[in-house]
């Protein structure tokens, strides 16, 4: 009901007052991807800021190519969207977007706190020419695997792609509708031995687009088609709670978020990333060229940086938010319920050994 809200709302203000469009900032997100009531927590704290009102139109899209295809033909003017890597990849190559400035007056700069091992991802995004930092701020982050029911399926068998290919789960396996994940994850695995005898290079085997590479990819997919019941943005992970599938290629976040509520039910979900090799992706805030109000976009994806925020959205959503440091750390530890891991690459040295969630 509340985003039906924000759109009417728009109607109503861009139909009658359009000189207001510099108090509107338009958002275009993912859905399910943010704490909702932090939208309304802006407007007051963007006010406190800067002693200008503002009010929020939130928008959603299902997948990548709906948002940039909206953006490219010039007919929105959102003011901040969050795509993924290779989507803001896309959109510096199109010259759509707006370069960050991080000149925010007497309030805090909290883009800082983004975690180190986020902000190295996007300089290894081809900017042609730019340096996707200047352009993009890291929101969430995950790896792409695979969220299986243990009733049906084993710990053993999901070690390896292959499980999908298993004629006894024939209607039961669900995919991920974005090709990019799927693509990538599949030609890592397809080519494990060329990558362990270093035949082939993990930086660029995901760029690898030949014609040889696309057969290899399709033609694993075309042999376990039978299996699939479907391909799916957003609804599989309620699938897997229902039982009508016991297998989805999928996002940890949707993992985390359909083991959360299977258990709620007293059902069991668990998630795996295959050993013969995925990928990492993560999505972004970005400024589009057509925005119309930059400066609280600015503001709004500062805001976004905040610890406290990113935990609001990480509870939210289920995913695991690009903010480091030892607040995110110490919400995320639970001794009694995780056994230790080495999670020093995200957030330091000091992290060498926690009890956090292995799925996160």
């Amino acid at each position: 009901m509340k985003k039906i809200l924000y759109i009417a709302l728009a109607a109503l203000m861009l139909a009658g007052c359009s000189e207001d469009r510099e108090h509107i900032l338009k958002v275009y997100n993912w859905a399910d991807y943010i704490d909702e009531e932090l939208l309304d927590e802006f407007e007051v704290w963007y006010e406190e800021q800067t002693g200008e009102p503002v009010e929020i139109i939130y928008q959603t899209f299902d997948i990548n190519e709906t948002m940039l295809s909206k953006i490219e033909l010039g007919h929105e003017d959102y003011d901040v969207v969050c795509p993924s890597d290779y989507i803001i990849e896309r959109m510096l190559a199109n010259d759509l977007l707006l370069p960050l400035e991080r000149d925010f007056g007497e309030t805090p700069d909290y883009l800082d706190n983004v975690a180190p091992y986020i902000v190295e991802k996007p300089s290894e995004i081809e900017g042609h020419g730019k340096n996707a930092n200047d352009y993009c701020v890291g929101y969430m982050w995950g790896t792409v695997g695979l969220i299986y029911n243990p009733k049906y399926i084993s710990d053993e068998e999901v070690k390896d792609w292959d499980v999908l290919k298993n004629p006894a789960y024939k209607g039961k396996v669900l995919m991920k509708d974005a090709f990019r994940d799927v693509y990538t994850s599949l030609l890592i695995a397809l080519n494990k031995e060329a990558l362990d005898s270093g035949e082939k290079d993990l930086k660029t085997l995901p760029f690898d687009t030949s014609a040889e590479s696309i057969q290899m990819v399709e033609d694993y997919l075309n042999s376990f088609k039978e299996s699939v019941c479907g391909w799916e943005a957003d609804f599989g992970k309620e699938q897997m709670t229902k039982e009508l599938a016991w297998i989805n290629l999928s996002w940890s976040g949707d993992a985390q978020w359909a083991i959360d509520e299977a258990a709620e039910i007293g059902m069991e979900l668990r998630y795996a990333v295959p050993e013969t090799g995925s990928s990492i992706w993560f999505d972004g805030w970005v400024i589009p060229k057509y925005a119309r109000n930059v400066k609280a976009a600015r503001y709004f994806i500062n805001f976004m940086c905040k610890p406290e925020n990113a935990l609001r959205n990480m509870d939210m959503t289920g995913y695991v938010s690009a903010i480091g440091g030892d607040e995110v750390l110490e919400s995320m530890s639970d001794p009694e319920e995780f056994d230790p891991i080495d999670a020093s690459y995200f957030f330091g040295p000091q992290a060498d050994s926690v009890c956090i969630n292995p799925v996160l």
